[in-house]
């Protein structure tokens, strides 16, 4: 599969990226690639010692905006992305270098388990990530996440721009939303408004492995 990644600049101030595969392109908002671009934009930020509080201040936006997209917790406009990339001050070909596009094939999308990419979100502890995959679906994303908790696992409570669903594949897991708790079992499923205040915790001492899907809209 051949793939070449195009530059335009619009007013000097734009860019539109396109990929090409197999003669189709896709805009940059599609597949996964915006969850590779937000967390090379957490690997570039930090690798340069800028602060979420100095790329957000550079680019216009809010140290907490920077830092949900980094975390995976919420989808950045076009205009946002961009502007992100620009605080940070880094040729554009080596950015993209690694970002991947996937061409579509069939209607049926096949992911082996080693496919799987594992990545992480804010300081927590005991948080394991791996993605299954990532759709645009006309006005939502759509990611699917493997979530694993140790026993102890623990983090601050988070907001994510987004629905979330969640289905207990293993375990027992106490979720607070807002001022609730909510007690899930191996099999129970819970779906839910995650802009409210959200956190799990294991319950009767045993890991937890988590099926989520998030759906998001554009920040």
């Amino acid at each position: 599969m051949s793939r070449e990644i195009l530059f335009y600049t619009e007013n000097k101030n734009y860019l539109v990226t396109y990929f090409k595969a197999k003669g189709n392109y896709f805009g940059i908002m599609q597949e996964d690639i915006l969850f590779q671009i937000s967390n090379k934009l957490k690997e570039v930020r930090k690798n340069k010692g800028v602060t979420l509080q100095e790329i957000a201040d550079e680019a216009g936006v809010t140290k907490s905006l920077v830092s949900q997209i980094e975390n995976s917790r919420t989808i950045p406009s076009l205009p946002v992305m961009l502007g992100l990339i620009k605080a940070l001050d880094i040729d554009l070909n080596l950015f993209f270098k690694d970002i991947i596009s996937t061409a579509p094939g069939d209607n049926v999308l096949i992911r082996r388990k080693e496919e799987y990419q594992p990545f992480t979100k804010e300081n927590a502890k005991g948080f394991y990530y791996h993605r299954i995959f990532s759709k645009q679906f006309k006005d939502n994303h759509i990611d699917v996440v493997l979530l694993r908790l140790e026993k102890d696992a623990k983090r601050p409570m988070v907001r994510t721009n987004a629905y979330e669903f969640k289905y207990v594949l293993q375990g027992s897991v106490e979720y607070t939303v807002g001022k609730n708790k909510y007690v899930l079992n191996q099999g129970d499923s819970m779906f839910f408004d995650a802009n409210e205040l959200h956190n799990p915790k294991c319950i009767n001492g045993d890991e937890v492995l988590l099926l989520v899907i998030y759906f998001f809209n554009e920040a």
